[in-house]
């Protein structure tokens, strides 16, 4: 007997499927597994079946074809693929909890992709499914394209491989989990990733801030922002937030003392720092622009793009200790700066074509 995969189309009518079945029973076909991913022009069935040696492709499309299964497709199967859709999904998920670099491979393995490319841009790609190509927005920015010659992909399949690569987002941002960071001064604060549970915080660090503070943070916009902003910015589409937070004395409740955002929009990435008043000038803005910075290399992102009020000398003083070239355009009293970065080898070896046995 020899394992092959059968992926066909079936009308999704009553007794449609069990005449495919049935035409594939009177050829010793023994099916053991299915699955059916609904889609507009019917219902897809993927088939692993266990065939008499002697049949070979041509026999077994002719009998699904006979049992009313249309565009349909044959390829011969491993034992591995004895294990079914949940197990296989739960062990790439485990995979990337352990190396969310890993997300091109894991979404290869996962739709048997001819290739899988990680491209840096956003904006002006459509995503979804086109002819053979499969393109999934990634969250920490940029896309992947999937290309697969056969079978075409599926909307379940879609939704499969855009779940994973949420996952892996999800990851890398943990990544950055929390640090403790000892300033010049000798003190300490937690920085980590922020969440929309750090909403009450956030808005205290806000209240806490004077109104030039908040002014130079949304560029003339000195009141409180509104909760649904701030919501926003804890929780970006594409980017990350985040805070600094020290404990008060006595083991009082932690205080948010900054917060820095990473907005992705295309292949940059907007930057901006808010430091309570009584935290500014002691090198917290400093450590949080570099770990954004990191980030914002790990993520491929091409350039990070600030905009900074020509008065606000400590941010341009926090700038130039990120000790990298930088181009400024003035506007009136706005400068907007533009610090190129490096593509990282770990966001390298993501945007690389993968292909079976790479």
């Amino acid at each position: 007997m020899t394992l092959w995969r059968i992926r066909a189309t079936v009308d999704d009518r009553p007794g449609y499927l069990s005449v495919l079945t049935a035409s594939l029973a009177l050829r010793g076909v023994n099916i053991l597994t299915v699955q059916v991913q609904p889609t507009e022009q019917g219902a897809v069935d993927d088939f692993l079946v266990d065939a008499p040696d002697a049949l070979d492709e041509a026999e077994l499309i002719a009998a699904v074809e006979r049992g009313r299964g249309r565009d349909c497709w044959v390829a011969r199967s491993e034992a591995r693929g004895l294990a079914d859709q949940p197990t296989r999904v739960l062990g790439l998920a485990n995979r990337l909890v352990r190396d969310p670099d890993a997300t091109g491979e894991a979404l290869r393995t996962l739709l048997g992709a001819d290739s899988v490319t990680w491209r840096p841009a956003s904006t002006g790609v459509d995503r979804g499914i086109i002819d053979a190509t499969m393109t999934l927005a990634d969250p920490a920015g940029g896309s992947f394209a999937l290309r697969r010659a056969a079978p075409a992909f599926t909307p379940a399949e879609y939704a499969r491989a855009q779940a994973l690569v949420e996952l892996a987002a999800t990851v890398a941002r943990r990544a950055a989990e929390q640090v403790t960071v000892v300033l010049p001064d000798g003190a300490e604060v937690v920085v980590r990733p922020a969440g929309a549970h750090d909403l009450s915080g956030v808005v205290e660090l806000h209240e806490a801030c004077s109104p030039r503070s908040r002014q130079r943070r949304y560029l003339g916009a000195a009141a409180l922002p509104r909760p649904a902003r701030l919501r926003r910015l804890l929780e970006p589409s594409r980017g990350l937030t985040l805070i600094a937070t020290t404990s008060g004395a006595d083991g009082a409740a932690e205080s948010v003392v900054a917060m820095a955002n990473l907005l992705g929009e295309g292949d940059e990435a907007e930057v901006a720092l808010l430091v309570r008043d009584d935290w500014q000038r002691r090198g917290l803005g400093s450590a949080l622009l570099r770990r954004l910075v990191r980030h914002a290399d790990a993520a491929g992102y091409a350039a990070l793009v600030l905009h900074v009020q020509a008065e606000n000398t400590p941010m341009l003083r926090t700038l130039r200790r990120l000790d990298r070239p930088s181009s400024v355009q003035r506007d009136g009293a706005l400068l907007t700066v533009t610090v190129p970065l490096v593509v990282s080898a770990a966001a390298e070896r993501t945007r690389t074509v993968l292909t079976p046995g790479a």
